[in-house]
């Protein structure tokens, strides 16, 4: 089951259970430049310029969090692709995964906008740009 959480929610588990992992799920270049958690893990689910999906994904994810019980914490702009990215190593036999709702930027306000309604930095949560 795939749980969603807000930002601060996320945050909370970060800071309560150690064996919990974050992974931001952003291309490289919004990873590095639009910033990031300090303790996020970068697995594109996705990858600019043809936006396709990363075939080594899931890979990827076992190599950094072998055991298929670990609280995996996705992080995406919106939420919506690291939904995406939860349902597939769901699939692939992961059980504790969390989505982050609203992601590092959040939903997009009425001048078509992010960060200025919700999300990770808006929430005030530690973050830094490479």
């Amino acid at each position: 089951m795939i749980e969603n959480l807000n930002p601060q929610q996320a945050w909370d588990i970060l800071q309560s259970d150690a064996s919990a992992v974050l992974i931001d799920v952003r291309t490289k270049m919004e990873h590095l430049f639009v910033g990031h958690p300090p303790q996020a893990i970068h697995v594109a689910w996705k990858e600019a310029p043809d936006w396709q999906l990363n075939s080594r994904f899931i890979e990827s994810v076992r190599q950094i969090v072998p055991n298929p019980n670990t609280p995996i914490l996705l992080l995406c702009r919106s939420g919506q692709r690291s939904l995406e990215a939860a349902a597939a190593l769901e699939k692939s036999g992961y059980s504790h995964l969390i989505n982050i709702i609203d992601g590092f930027e959040g939903a997009l306000d009425d001048n078509k906008q992010r960060g200025h309604l919700n999300g990770w930095r808006f929430s005030g949560l530690p973050w830094q740009q490479s």
